[in-house]
């Protein structure tokens, strides 16, 4: 118990550091209103923008993550570039799907079978944006990654268009969505990444070490491309590293190229930041963690081992104590169990240890402080409810932290040994339900004006007028401010969903077949084409997760939606 005790006061001592630091520069710009990394004016237009997403057996969720994000992004010049392998078929459907329906998505196939790693893939989307620029006589400004799960917030591209004019990288905050205050493996990440966004990656730049980058919401200029390509062999992401991300932060950081993390609002309503489900079960939890960690703290270690300046050489130590903190923090719990169970079950105090009453206050002391930290850090984004089972949260996150360093020593050592190369520990990921993602999406009445399908002075006289009952679309095609056509296109973008009107001629009998008639005329949907594992589904009303559950009861084909007039789905109705 005496050395756990000291190894834990260490450790305890230089997250105050980190603390500390954090508080100062606080006292600086609320107290003595020092300003600091203020947003560059708005630019005048906006930049070309490439998003890369890699992906290997993502067929399940980037069709959805493609559609909501086209619907949601606020900003017009941009277009996804995403990554497959040949041997994945199902994700080379699912994206070439997409890709026949919007202009802005594009397939990059990998010339190898995968997985690789996500360098690599990330390397060869980048190597099909070029040829899109040879191709179409185009130059993209900025490059983004992001990963198949990613809620890319609308105003996301707006900032880095901003920032992007002083800031060669710039890093958007990522947050985990709101889950059930016990859902405790994803609550770990709810807590960790609030804390982390909200004060470490700021400590990291005050103390002079590189900003790295999270993998998405990350992005890059044009010159910290060239400049990553140029000084290694036109290997703008590390192929042999697990944690390219991570990686690419410190190269850019030591070719001096200026860097910036986005500061979180502590309003989680109005934060910019990427958001998405991080692995809701243990094993997968584990699985990802795992990766971490023997890109972190194992591969470059072995890499770049500790060089740098002191605020650098520091954050090293930071980010690999873990491979020790973290069994260590897990004996702590441990031991504590075991040291309340001496209380009452006499027989086990035999084997108890005398501490030093004052490291034993000492230790105590910073764990009450440690948890009132993470717990005001994530109350801030999630609310007090979900703060008040961070302490529970803690010992979970603490098992499946020692679980992850102790699998990743084993992996890499294994790998060493065995002179085999260290391959993408892929986890499973989890796309929003419809409702959830209304929230992430531009308003209707924004769309229409926008668009300039009706001024805005109509628009605000319409919310205001309306029936409640009605909706704002139905009530200005009923006052004909607007067309059942241009509402289908306006929901269209709104939604992320086709549009358009079918022909009784395109309508299979066979899959019309797919649903009962009462499900057909309860929920005005109509199966009208089966295809590459999907079922296509005509309505003319945007569809929501109580009909999406109904009809998957009846089919196990991915159901796609085509938004239709009322008029056009009772003439199919009708003729069928």
């Amino acid at each position: 118990m005496g050395p756990l005790a000291l190894a834990i006061l260490i450790s305890g001592i230089d997250d105050c550091i980190v603390d500390a630091v954090w508080a100062v520069d606080w006292f600086k710009r609320r107290i003595l209103k020092h300003s600091r990394d203020a947003a560059p004016p708005k630019p005048a237009a906006e930049k070309r923008i490439a998003i890369f997403v890699p992906l290997w057996h993502e067929h399940g969720v980037i069709g959805r993550m493609l559609e909501h994000n086209i619907a949601a992004i606020d900003y017009s010049n941009y277009d996804f570039f995403v990554g497959a392998y040949p041997n994945d078929e199902p994700t080379l459907d699912a994206v070439r799907e997409i890709e026949e329906r919007y202009r802005q998505v594009h397939l990059a196939v990998c010339p190898h079978d995968g997985p690789t790693s996500k360098a690599d893939c990330l390397n060869w989307i980048y190597q099909r944006m070029l040829l899109h620029e040879e191709n179409h006589s185009v130059q993209f400004d900025i490059m983004i990654t992001h990963d198949a799960e990613d809620l890319i917030h609308p105003a996301s591209f707006n900032t880095l268009n901003q920032y992007c004019d002083k800031f060669d990288m710039v890093q958007i905050p990522v947050l985990a969505l709101p889950t059930p205050p016990l859902e405790l493996v994803h609550g770990v990440y709810c807590d960790e990444f609030a804390e982390f966004q909200m004060k470490d990656m700021l400590v990291r730049r005050l103390m002079g070490s590189f900003t790295p980058s999270s993998g998405v919401g990350t992005g890059f200029t044009r010159a910290a491309m060239q400049k990553l390509a140029e000084s290694s062999g036109n290997r703008v992401f590390e192929p042999v590293c697990l944690t390219e991300d991570y990686e690419n932060g410190m190269r850019l950081h030591a070719l001096g190229c200026p860097q910036m993390f986005v500061p979180l609002s502590t309003n989680a309503a109005r934060a910019v930041a990427t958001r998405e489900y991080f692995p809701r079960k243990l094993r997968a939890a584990i699985r990802q963690r795992t990766r971490w960690v023997t890109g972190i703290a194992l591969q470059t270690w072995e890499r770049h081992g500790w060089k740098g300046p002191p605020g650098q050489v520091y954050w090293f130590w930071r980010d690999r104590k873990g491979l020790i903190g973290n069994p260590l923090s897990l004996l702590s719990n441990l031991t504590l169990l075991y040291g309340a169970a001496t209380c009452y079950w006499a027989p086990l105090g035999r084997f108890a240890h005398s501490v030093d009453p004052r490291i034993a206050a000492a230790t105590l002391f910073l764990l009450t402080y440690r948890t009132a930290v993470r717990m005001t850090c994530s109350g801030r984004l999630y609310g007090p409810l979900f703060a008040l089972a961070a302490p529970i949260r803690c010992i979970c996150a603490n098992y499946i932290n020692s679980a992850a360093s102790i699998h990743a020593i084993i992996r890499f050592a294994r790998a060493k040994i065995r002179h085999e190369p260290l391959v993408w520990l892929k986890t499973e990921h989890g796309y929003p339900s419809r409702t959830a993602l209304m929230a992430h999406k531009r308003k209707l009445g924004e769309i229409l004006t926008t668009s300039g399908y009706v001024d805005e002075h109509a628009v605000q006289e319409a919310i205001a007028m309306k029936p409640p009952e009605l909706r704002l679309g139905e009530y200005l095609v009923r006052k004909q401010l607007l067309t059942e056509d241009e509402l289908l296109e306006a929901l269209s973008l709104q939604h992320g969903l086709p549009a358009g009107p079918i022909r009784p001629e395109e309508v299979s009998p066979h899959a019309a077949r797919a649903l009962p008639r009462h499900v057909v005329q309860s929920w005005r949907v109509l199966p009208y084409r089966i295809a590459a594992g999907n079922l296509h589904v005509a309505t003319p009303d945007t569809p929501n997760d109580e009909m999406t559950r109904e009809l998957r009861a009846f089919s196990g084909l991915e159901l796609r939606f085509q938004l239709v007039t009322a008029e056009n789905f009772e003439e199919l109705l009708q003729l069928l």
